[in-house]
């Protein structure tokens, strides 16, 4: 065993301490290693669904107006170097290695969880790369997640919408009040939510810029090329292309470009950058590269609660997709009836697996009886629900319901390797 797994090993076993969630423990962690974060302007992204999007394109914006320009996200798909990019790309593993060989053991002092050592990783990589600007992605919620424990010169916030109830509460009013813990008081900010929590979000005193009031966005769909996009914004109106898929993935680019606007990005960055992003598992469309049915094509994406699964349901609309196979595979801990009800009138067949790595994913047989009626294949690997693809010969087929399942699926469809290293968080 290299040192490097040595330490990954270390840092993946504190999966199973869980969530808890609280600022003390990453600001102690963060003060042992001299506050790194203090090097760089902090972008927060925070949302249920569309956050990492969102970061992305406004990272790739940011690069393409010549700023060094961290984005940091989460989960990863297959590789935990993935959350960590400088510039569009991800840092080495090596490199990865030995910021966490010098946290170790102040993390282990402080009894920081898993994800709050990430995030103190992610400040002190880029605060050695020289990066100007991190675009951040909120793990859970918002008030309380590690990430705050960062100064934000902006904030954004996509969407609300129910998820995490265990944690965040069980209400949308409980959960936009987690999410509007990131925004700070004459600060700017950018948000998607619905106008019922706008007050809510107003309160905090951040200088809100939100979709429907003072941005107008209106999109054209490109089809498979993604779409265009019109928006209007306050002061100006800015026009661009973006290759995500779907009206949710127009309208984060959308955001993404409204707050690059706001940190002092001119037009021709904020065009270049957005067409430029690419955001892997999340509406990806991928060859099936050497397996049988080579000339195929799977469709990736990683929708997990219901309103991720009706943006995928009106993006297959949209595209014109009719019934095809999916391969599904979700969390036993997620509102998979809600998921798979979106996703009902665009199967053709079910082929159920789940991933191996997550100790969380449901087992196939438990998610049969919600596809009663449809031709449906039990697996126990994303490699036998491949196989069975293979099979059914489609020319285009979907899987989604889970990230860590898409995380296991692309390497497989890339004929590239993975990581076998057990997947909570």
């Amino acid at each position: 065993m290299s040192r490097t797994d040595g330490h990954l090993n270390w840092l993946f076993a504190r999966q199973r301490f869980g969530v808890h969630p609280g600022l003390g423990r990453v600001q102690e962690l963060l003060s042992r290693v001299r506050n790194p974060q203090h090097a760089f302007q902090t972008v927060l992204v925070g949302g249920t669904n569309g956050k990492g999007s969102t970061a992305a394109v406004l990272a790739s914006i940011l690069n393409a107006d010549g700023r060094r320009t961290g984005l940091f996200t989460s989960p990863h798909l297959t590789h935990f170097a993935e959350r960590f990019q400088v510039d569009g790309q991800q840092l080495p593993p090596e490199t990865v290695d030995a910021g966490l060989d010098r946290l170790r053991l102040h993390a282990e002092d402080t009894g920081a969880t898993f994800f709050e050592i990430v995030t103190a990783l992610g400040t002190l990589l880029f605060a050695e790369a020289g990066v100007q600007t991190a675009v951040m992605e909120v793990g859970l919620g918002g008030r309380l997640d590690s990430t705050n424990a960062l100064d934000p010169v902006l904030s954004v916030i996509t969407n609300v919408s129910l998820d995490h109830t265990d944690i965040l509460g069980n209400t949308l009013e409980a959960i936009a009040a987690e999410k509007a813990g990131i925004l700070r008081s004459g600060c700017p900010a950018v948000t998607g939510v619905a106008a019922d929590f706008l007050p809510l979000l107003r309160a905090t005193g951040a200088d809100l810029w939100a979709l429907g009031q003072e941005l107008q966005v209106q999109t054209r769909s490109l089809g498979w090329q993604g779409a265009e996009v019109a928006l209007r914004l306050p002061d100006n109106a800015l026009e661009f292309q973006t290759p995500l898929l779907g009206a949710h993935g127009a309208r984060n680019a959308a955001l993404a470009a409204a707050a690059a606007w706001r940190l002092g990005v001119g037009r021709a960055a904020i065009r270049a950058g957005a067409a430029a992003t690419r955001w892997p598992g999340r509406l990806e469309i991928l060859p099936s590269g050497g397996l049988p049915w080579r000339g195929a094509r799977v469709l990736l994406d990683g929708a997990h609660n219901p309103d991720g699964a009706r943006a995928l349901a009106a993006t297959l609309l949209d595209l014109g997709v009719p019934p095809l196979p999916v391969i599904f595979g979700a969390a036993e801990d997620k509102d998979v009836g809600g998921v798979v009800q979106a996703l009902r009138p665009h199967v053709s067949h079910a082929v159920l697996t789940r991933a191996t790595l997550s100790p969380r994913a449901a087992a196939a047989a438990d998610l049969a009886p919600l596809f009663a009626g449809l031709p449906v294949t039990l697996t126990d690997s994303p490699g036998e629900a491949l196989a069975v693809l293979a099979a059914l010969n489609p020319p285009l087929a979907l899987a989604c319901g889970s990230l860590y399942l898409i995380g296991e699926l692309r390497p497989l469809l890339l004929g590239t390797a993975g990581e076998d290293r057990e997947r909570w968080q």
